[in-house]
């Protein structure tokens, strides 16, 4: 897909990460200049110095102080923001238990980064959003922040929180022309996805006949599948798309598909 984000500046979470990587790559390759907002900031510098004109900012979307320092040196670098793309995320593979089981820091750490720091990250960068006009918030949710999964209370939480919030934040800021809408990944091919699932040696292998039985087109979406995805909600053809939840899952939430 092509669109034209000429004089655009575009942030992205978690940009140092594979979906993230993916998003500034599209938004770069469409005219935006891109800050790569990571934890990690050398790998994002790394990333960064790939792309024309792009930056990279250190960014922990978890702490109130990190998510406005960074915002500052946005402001100070670029001028103006006008695309926010929420990417930032966690999930555990260590605790894949029942609620009573599931531990009170572990369900605290996710919700502070899915859910928390969507909404720090969000609330800091409004004011250039708005001053921008014609501006975009995309966040990433989850398929299963629509319809949840087992011995995933915490990230099940965030996403189907992350999932309301776009909502309520598309009825607060569509009328001062901020556009708020949401991208719903299935099972995608990440560096991480194919160690865990999709790798011969993956450690839960033996899980991807299963999980590829919910999903009708039989295989896992690309990172590259998800950008593209954000970049439709991002144009500027995309004028009249404010709250809307987009799931890009090759049909996963489309119904009941496994034999019974």
């Amino acid at each position: 897909m092509k669109c034209d984000l000429t004089g655009k500046v575009a942030l992205v979470t978690g940009a140092a990460g594979g979906i993230g990587q993916a998003l500034a790559r599209s938004f770069a390759s469409n005219g935006a200049r891109v800050v790569y907002a990571d934890i990690h900031l050398e790998a994002a510098e790394a990333c960064a110095s790939l792309v024309p004109g792009a930056f990279a900012v250190k960014m922990d979307v978890a702490d109130e102080a990190s998510v406005e320092a960074a915002m500052a040196e946005i402001l100070a670098r670029a001028g103006r923001l006008d695309i926010l793309a929420n990417n930032a995320g966690i999930n555990t593979m260590a605790h894949r238990v029942n609620i009573d089981e599931f531990p009170l820091a572990e369900w605290e750490r996710i919700i502070r980064v899915d859910l928390t720091g969507l909404y720090l990250v969000s609330r800091a960068a409004i004011p250039l959003l708005r001053k921008a006009g014609a501006s975009r918030i995309i966040n990433i949710a989850s398929v299963l922040g629509i319809v949840p999964a087992r011995l995933q209370c915490a990230f099940v939480a965030a996403k189907a929180g992350v999932v309301n919030l776009t909502r309520s934040m598309a009825m607060e800021l569509g009328p001062q022309g901020i556009l708020t809408n949401c991208v719903a990944p299935g099972s995608i091919l990440t560096e991480s996805t194919q160690k865990l699932f999709y790798g011969e040696d993956g450690k839960f292998s033996q899980k991807v006949e299963g999980l590829l039985a919910h999903i009708p087109l039989g295989r896992p979406g690309t990172c590259e599948e998800i950008a593209h995805a954000v970049l439709f909600l991002a144009a500027p053809e995309s004028s009249y798309i404010n709250g809307a939840i987009l799931p890009v899952d090759g049909g996963w939430l489309a119904g009941y598909i496994r034999d019974f």
